[in-house]
């Protein structure tokens, strides 16, 4: 049914997110299974849009996960799996092929998340990148080394946000990291270092069209945040601006190659401090995590987590209408927090939209019609939240754990 009317629909929950998306689902009349893991069985979840609620250890288990499904499926005509975290995106995509549903396969939920099929996928479409290699063919892995001029990033092709990614500056450092590695070498790649800004673009994608996309700039990479103990911020740019455009065009690119029919997503792209380039960096069929999403909803009204429901409930229909949208502009910034429960009573501008309530967070959002008064705001509160908040934690191994 175009509108979803009476579909039943799975969503599936690594982690606690999509809340949205749970509740538009409701909205459009579908009836809503949610499958999560133990860990976030008594989650916010919004307890009034879910018909079923289920729990398992975790979803990384596919056996586990297939088996699991395909019982609800034999008295529950299922017609729409809907992955609401980056690792269920695969599990999804197998589990759509499994019991023949609508949305993609695990061909193209691959382009988005094995970090060596996204990078061969996006050359092979004539997409600017880093150069890279897989951790492969060994040959092949000293050629790069000796053409392509260190530091380089190690990453797990498999991994979300800049988790387990290593920065290693000779090849020595590069044998010596894969070693221990074993026979888990393969799940990796090298690429190539480019120092420079970095951007990200939040997408909506229909009929293989990018129909709405919002550039914003990280004020760290989020590698340099994760491993450096830094400040998260995202950063407006000028909506029509030479690097808005830019960034626009190498999005639609991108996501051209990696062939992505419908759906939403969190890519991301760096700007070559020493030759000005743009470089795409990895792009996820997701909705961005950081609160990226509450952001652009606060300058926009378009809340990403309701839009790829509506995608998703119509994967039938011949068409999908955007709603109107705004002109202004957001940004964000969060913290760890040294205080269980930060105290963010002493920031009183009023262009702040959004106030973070989670223990040992803090976080705002800022809107404005003027860029530059976001990007003031942000930068006075860097230094305020570094003073008053800000603390630091060892990154995780993998976010699977």
């Amino acid at each position: 049914m175009a509108n979803g009317g009476g579909l039943v629909v799975l969503c599936m929950a690594s982690h606690e997110k999509g809340q949205d998306l749970l509740r538009e689902c409701k909205r459009q009349g579908s009836h809503v299974i949610l499958l999560t893991t133990t860990e976030f069985e008594h989650g916010d979840w919004p307890r009034d849009s879910i018909d079923e609620f289920y729990t398992m250890p975790n979803l990384y288990n596919l056996e586990n996960v297939t088996n699991g499904v395909s019982y609800l499926m034999r008295d529950r005509p299922l017609a729409r799996i809907i992955p609401l975290d980056d690792f269920d995106v695969e599990t999804a995509a197998w589990l759509r092929q499994h019991l023949q549903l609508p949305g993609i396969g695990t061909t193209i939920a691959n382009h988005f998340r094995d970090k060596l099929a996204m990078r061969t996928s996006a050359r092979r479409g004539g997409v600017d990148e880093p150069d890279f290699v897989g951790v492969l063919n060994y040959d092949q892995i000293r050629d790069f080394m000796a053409r392509v001029p260190p530091p380089w990033f190690m990453k797990p092709r498999g991994e979300a946000s800049a988790v387990g990614i290593h920065r290693l500056e000779t090849p020595d450092q590069f044998w010596a990291a894969i070693e221990p590695l074993g026979d888990q070498q393969s799940h990796y790649l090298l690429e190539q270092y480019v120092a420079g800004q970095v951007f990200h673009v939040d997408s909506i994608v229909w009929d293989g069209e990018v129909v709405f996309a919002e550039v914003h700039r990280y004020g760290h990479p989020p590698f340099d945040v994760m491993h450096g103990g830094g400040i998260f911020t995202s950063r407006p740019l000028p909506r029509g601006s030479a690097t808005d455009q830019a960034l626009k065009e190498l999005n639609a690119a991108a996501i051209a190659a990696l062939g992505l029919p419908r759906g939403v997503t969190h890519l991301e792209a760096i700007q070559g401090q020493d030759d000005g380039r743009f470089y795409f960096l990895e792009c996820a069929a997701r909705v961005g995590g950081a609160n990226i999403a509450d952001g652009i909803e606060l300058a926009t009204g378009i809340n990403l987590w309701r839009e790829w429901a509506k995608i998703e409930l119509s994967q039938e229909s011949a068409s999908y209408t955007l709603p109107e949208r705004r002109e202004e502009y957001s940004g964000v910034i969060i913290t760890l927090a040294r205080q269980q429960y930060p105290d963010l009573s002493g920031y009183t501008e009023p262009e702040i939209a959004w106030r973070m309530n989670k223990e040992h967070h803090a976080g705002l959002i800022v809107v404005s019609p003027d860029p530059s008064r976001v990007n003031q705001l942000l930068d006075h509160y860097l230094d305020r939240f570094y003073q008053d908040f800000h603390a630091s934690m060892r990154p995780p191994d993998s976010l699977r754990e």
